[in-house]
This record gives C-alpha cells, sequence and structure tokens, in this order.
C-alpha cells in the first residue's frame, strides 16, 4: 500500500510540473528537469528559467524595443499595454501606459500573462518587478547587448508569441537589407571618417561593440573613436571629451549626434556654437546630422533604418541615387516624395514623443494615413516629405487622413511645391502667360515661369497636365 501511494505521489508531482508555467534561476535542478516538459522554454537575460505551455495572449511591454518589435513580427494584437515610451509604431500610441516607476498594481490589474522587461528594469526597480512575480506575473527579461545578438533575441520573443515563421523570414530580410547597403558602400574609394556624439555632456561617443559603432562600419565609415571602452559594463557609452575631437578636427568628415530621452547629444546650433568646433572639418562643410537613437541604438528592425541613414549622410550622391527616376513615366505623389526626400537628403523624421501625436504638427498626424501603412517601404519617404511641407495629403470626408500615393502629380501641384522649397524673386519684366488665370496659384507661376524653371508650350502653362518623373527632376534643380 505504501509503495503504491508513493508512485502515486511522484505522479501527481510530475502532473503538477507539466501543467504550470514557473520560473525559477538557473541553478534550479527541479526546473532543469521540468524544461522537457514545456514547448516554451529558454533562460531569459536575467538568468531566470522561462517555461510556458502556449503563446502568451495578453502582453504589457515595459520596453518600447520590444513592443515594435512584437508589432513587427505580427503580434501587437497581444499587446495590451506599454511603458510610456512606446511612441512606435502608430498602432502602440493608444495603448495604455505603464510605467515600471509606478504602482505595480496597475499592471496586475490589466491581468496580463506576461510582462516583458529588459534587465535595466529589474535593477532599477526591483521590488516593483518583485510584487508582480508575487502576483503571479510571469516577468521576461530580454535584451541584446550587441548586433550578434539580435537574431536570438528575436527568436525568444517569436517564441514566447507563436511567430517563429515571420521571425525568421523578417530576420533573413533584415540581414539581406544590411548586406545591400554594406555592399554598396564597399565600393567608395574615399572613405568617410565618423565621430558620433551620444551625449553633449562631455562630449561622450559610443563603445566598440555598441549598435551605433557597429552601424557606422555597415554604413561603409571609418568611426574616429573606434577603440571607445564603455564608461561601465554593459554600457554603450564611452569617453571621449572635446579635447580629443579637436585633435582630430581635420580627421572629421561627418559629425553625427544622437537624439533621444535616454542618451542625447547638441542640436544643430549648439554644436556650431562650440568653442573651438569652427576648426572641424565637417561643421565647416556643414556635415552635421542628428539621428534618433530609437534608429540607431534601439534593438528593433528599425536597425536597418539606422544605418541607412548614416549611408546617406557619408555617401548622399551614392545613397540618393535618382537615376531610376529619369524616365517619362507619370509621377505618382510616392514618386514625388522619394525624389523630393533623395534631392534634398532630407534625414527621415522619426517622432521621439507621444506627444506628436496629440499636437499634429502641420495637421498631420505621423503614421496615421489611411492609405499609406508603417510597413510600407515608401513610408519613410512619405511621412518626411509631409512633415517638411513639401508634399500635400488631404482629410477625407470621414474626418481621416489620406494620402492619396498613386495619385498622379499635376503642373499646377508641382510648381507650389517647388515654390515653397525653394528661394526665388519676382522679376521685373513677366513672360506672357496664356492660361494664367486657370492656374490655382498665378503668382508662383509667373515667378517660376520668369526664373526659368517651367517652359511654356506654345504660351500655355497647362496647370491640369500630369507632370513626369524627369520633369520633377529637372525642376528640382533649381532648389538646389
Amino acid at each position: 500500500m505504501r509503495k503504491k501511494l508513493r508512485f502515486l505521489c511522484i505522479g501527481l508531482v510530475i502532473i503538477m510540473l507539466a501543467g504550470c508555467a514557473r520560473t525559477a534561476g538557473p541553478g534550479d535542478t527541479t526546473a532543469r528537469e521540468a524544461e522537457k516538459a514545456y514547448p516554451i522554454s529558454f533562460i531569459d537575460d536575467d538568468g531566470v528559467q522561462i517555461n510556458l505551455d502556449a503563446p502568451a495572449q495578453r502582453i504589457i511591454s515595459l520596453y518600447s524595443a520590444h513592443t515594435e518589435n512584437l508589432y513587427a513580427l505580427g503580434a501587437g494584437d497581444l499587446v495590451i499595454g506599454g511603458h510610456t515610451t512606446c511612441v512606435y509604431p502608430p498602432e502602440a500610441v493608444p495603448l495604455a501606459t505603464f510605467d515600471y516607476t509606478g504602482d505595480p498594481e496597475y499592471v496586475i490589474a490589466a491581468e496580463p500573462d506576461l510582462v516583458l522587461i529588459r534587465p535595466f528594469i529589474r535593477r532599477k526597480a526591483p521590488n516593483y518587478i518583485k510584487e508582480l512575480e508575487k502576483a503571479g506575473v510571469l516577468v521576461v527579461s530580454l535584451y541584446p547587448e550587441n548586433y550578434d545578438d539580435f537574431s536570438g533575441y528575436i527568436m525568444k520573443l517569436a517564441r514566447l508569441t507563436g511567430t517563429e515563421e515571420k521571425a525568421e523570414q523578417m530576420l533573413s530580410d533584415f540581414y539581406a537589407d544590411i548586406e545591400a547597403i554594406a555592399e554598396l558602400t564597399s565600393t567608395v574609394a574615399d572613405k568617410q571618417t565618423v565621430f558620433f556624439e551620444s551625449t553633449e555632456t562631455n562630449i561622450r561617443t559610443v563603445s566598440a561593440d555598441s549598435m551605433a559603432a557597429r552601424a557606422i562600419t555597415l554604413a561603409g565609415g571609418l568611426n574616429l573613436a573606434a577603440g571607445a571602452e564603455p564608461m561601465t559594463e554593459g554600457s554603450s557609452i564611452a569617453e571621449f571629451g572635446v579635447e580629443k575631437v579637436l585633435q582630430h578636427a581635420d580627421d572629421i568628415d561627418v559629425y553625427i549626434s544622437q537624439r533621444g530621452a535616454m542618451n542625447s547629444g547638441g542640436n544643430l546650433i549648439s554644436i556650431g556654437e562650440r568653442a573651438g568646433y569652427d576648426t572641424i572639418k565637417a561643421v565647416r562643410n556643414d556635415r552635421v546630422y542628428l539621428i534618433n537613437e530609437k534608429l540607431i541604438s534601439s534593438p528593433t528592425f528599425r536597425y536597418y533604418k539606422g544605418i541607412c541613414e548614416v549611408a546617406r549622410f557619408l555617401y548622399p550622391e551614392l545613397m540618393d541615387d535618382l537615376s531610376g527616376y529619369e524616365n517619362q513615366e507619370p509621377a505618382t505623389k510616392t514618386d514625388f516624395a522619394n525624389i523630393v526626400v533623395r534631392s534634398l537628403h532630407l534625414p527621415a523624421y522619426v517622432p521621439s514623443s507621444s506627444k506628436y501625436y496629440q499636437t499634429k504638427p502641420r495637421g498631420h498626424s505621423y503614421g496615421m494615413f489611411e492609405d499609406v501603412h508603417w510597413t510600407d517601404s515608401d513610408f519613410d519617404y512619405i511621412e518626411t516629405a509631409v512633415y517638411s511641407g513639401y508634399v500635400e495629403w488631404e482629410k477625407g470626408a470621414d474626418g481621416k487622413e489620406y494620402f492619396n500615393p498613386t495619385a498622379n502629380l499635376t503642373r499646377d501641384e508641382l510648381a507650389k511645391a517647388i515654390f515653397v522649397m525653394g528661394d526665388f524673386e519676382a522679376a521685373k519684366n513677366h513672360t506672357s502667360i496664356n492660361d494664367l488665370k486657370a492656374c490655382q496659384k498665378a503668382r508662383i507661376v509667373q515667378i517660376l515661369v520668369d526664373n526659368g524653371v517651367f517652359a511654356l508650350n506654345n504660351g500655355n502653362f497647362e496647370p491640369a497636365r500630369l507632370v513626369t518623373n524627369q520633369e520633377i527632376l529637372a525642376a528640382m534643380q533649381f532648389v538646389k
């Protein structure tokens, strides 16, 4: 009888282990044995054994990169809340917000089956995390320390959400896109030297193994601070200082300043006004650029865009090649947005605060076009052109915003945009335009025709005629 009871007890223990998700330290023998019973099982980046029976269905993400990557993996519908810094993609903005410096009861009350954090959060708010775990909330800590760890990190997110197949395809595309940039810039003989300013305080830079430093290399640049050591273990920030910068003033072809909530360098005005900075080659040649930390230092699929932006700073003519638009095809608004951004070498616009969506600068809410999704390959060109005020959009009868990406561009519309972009003066002697009264902006058309921007056809401007890509390129020459 005792023997039967003994076996019965063992059976009950096995059933209990197989039916529950649990976390335990990596040295917990019981956890290692139980690992075999769980379809989702791994050790997170805080060294905690994670075991799950099935993908999570209600997720709260306390780190913006996790949120962004979940949406990219197609698991955005599983996210019920995010940290206050989760401002991308646009769909994440309306999410309920939670802050690990606040009351953990708000998270507990939302009844998530998974809370995603990163090791920094457990160190900064250990009691907050303990309260969540005490309430039975599964907390998983993930963070790739460098570029080489990115794939493993994404695949863990994918396992937690049942999106492994999508993750594998996205990673394949991600690395292929990065390799394409590296191959393109590898053909450049005159490699550009970059100084990357991570913080304005003490003019710090980034450590050699950081994602930002890796981006410079992948973009085909030479990092002035290639051997910089992290200030503290695990940090991406490294000491450098104004003295070293000025010592290499003639070597710095491009000066890039990171902007963001976590670490922020100087802005375009403050950098140029610093004592001695007028001796830096990049400052003298007007090659100082700002880049959002979300693109360059955050472990997301948008890191590819960060590399692309750095490459555009270094080799603008190569990266913003417009030869594909040298044709007589009727131009669409998407074509126009691409040509404008590339011709003017405009940095991709990236909002860094959810307040952007509330204030609606220029009347448009970033990422809120009904007909242009944030996953569209032309998204950044369109948003940047619209935010700059160079390409128009409209509000529909339903009150929603529309860009009309496939709509063609008329001569009238092109004239208005070129006038806004350029600096044109009214001529004393006017060219006669037969159909000037038919133009929406007659004065603008007159000035541009007088300045030789547009040619007439038998004395007519033809405001309603559709323009070709080649015509846009020709007009853009007057803007530079």
